[in-house]
């Protein structure tokens, strides 16, 4: 009998320890006394009406798809050790392609010896550009720039490892990351090399102390921020694919800029930033067919935006603006353009429950003749974001 009532409470207990208790966002579990695990599941529905509907066809289109469609789990193995683990299906429905893979996004380590020493292990976000950076799901605008802000061998992520830590009370912050970079594709790649990033920012005001940055504090802080940042991987590309010479390496520099402040006549936001990738003028020679446009290109962006002080109805609304100017470096085509928008957040629940409209207009410095994604069109998005 005592046996029988040991395992009941034996039983009752670990039922304890994994009974989900609902936070702010998710369910939240306990395993032992310092085990822990949040699941959390968040989704962008985009619509989207466009001037072209493919670089073959110039006539207008209309979409709604799921831009991004994620589960996340992450906790702490114990006080020292934690993990983040995070599934994508997003572009579901995108120009017609319906029931995406679903894959891992995200899957790393992280080991926090103290708030000056942090390390990441794994796949995460690349530490190069404040954008890619902020949040998917706290942007100011309604996403970050379509190519812009990403690197081009690393794209949004990259699997390495990654030291980092806060300084001064998180006055300043530095980042140090090796990863995977371009890996070999074929015989594209002369020598598989590490591809090194690193950042530094220094906030006087409210710190920004986290890996991830947001892309408005919704008037919660007063932040000013700048940040600078360098990319590397030497061995990249061929300038001479045919004839397998003259070896090039890759580098890139960031710096950015971000404001906020709230006052008593609303929350204003400002932010800007400055790219220059270079792997040494390869594009123009005879580099092999993967090697990515952006690999030569300078651009900018400015972005900001004002909240009001109160609610509007049930939410807090918050008008914006975005301006990008890309120059690539391409002698062969030209792909120079200007993108300008606006647009409105709707924060029903604060980032948990959001609508977002935006309007914009993109221009080129020359039109194609026969590409109808590089000649001049406009595009209307609305966005329904959820996060639980």
């Amino acid at each position: 009998m005592k046996k029988v009532q040991c395992k009941r409470l034996l039983l009752g207990g670990v039922l304890i320890a994994l009974t989900p208790s609902i936070a702010s966002a998710g369910v939240s579990l306990q395993f032992g006394e310092e085990g822990t695990m949040d699941i959390s599941y968040a989704v962008q529905i985009w619509t989207q009406a466009r001037g072209y509907s493919s670089p073959t066809n110039s006539g207008s289109s209309f979409d709604t798809f799921l831009r991004r469609n994620r589960v996340t789990f992450s906790g702490q193995y114990n006080d020292l050790i934690g993990y983040y683990a995070q599934l994508e299906a997003g572009g579901d429905s995108r120009n017609g392609v319906d029931d995406r893979a679903v894959f891992f996004r995200d899957a790393y380590l992280t080991l926090d010896y103290s708030d000056g020493l942090r390390f990441m292990a794994g796949r995460f976000k690349n530490t190069f550009s404040r954008e890619n950076l902020e949040a998917c799901f706290e942007p100011l605008t309604i996403d970050r720039a379509e190519s812009i802000a990403y690197t081009p061998f690393g794209g949004t992520r990259d699997t390495g490892y990654a030291m980092w830590g806060n300084l001064a009370d998180a006055a300043f912050q530095y980042r140090f990351m090796i990863s995977d970079g371009r890996e070999g594709e074929g015989n594209n790649v002369p020598k598989n090399s590490p591809r090194y990033t690193a950042r530094i920012h220094w906030s006087p005001m409210d710190p920004e102390y986290d890996y991830g940055y947001r892309g408005s504090y919704l008037g919660t802080s007063e932040v000013f921020t700048i940040g600078l940042a360098y990319d590397y991987q030497p061995n990249v590309a061929y300038a001479d694919f045919t004839n397998k010479t003259d070896i090039v390496d890759y580098t890139a520099v960031t710096a950015d800029v971000f404001w906020e402040m709230p006052t008593s006549t609303g929350t204003y936001t400002l932010s800007a930033a400055y790219f220059d990738y270079d792997t040494e003028n390869a594009i123009n020679k005879d580099p092999d067919p993967t090697l990515p446009v952006n690999t030569q290109l300078e651009a900018v962006y400015a972005k900001g935006a004002y909240m009001l002080p109160g609610k509007v109805g049930i939410g807090r609304l918050q008008v914006y603006f975005r301006f990008e100017d890309s120059d690539y470096a391409i002698t062969s085509t030209n792909l120079d353009r200007a993108w300008a928008g606006g647009g409105a957040n709707y924060y029903i629940d604060g980032q948990r429950l959001r609508l977002t409209a935006e309007f914009a207009n993109i221009t080129f410095d020359e039109e194609s003749t026969t590409d109808a994604s590089l000649q001049d069109y406009a595009q209307f998005t609305t966005s329904i974001q959820l996060i639980f």
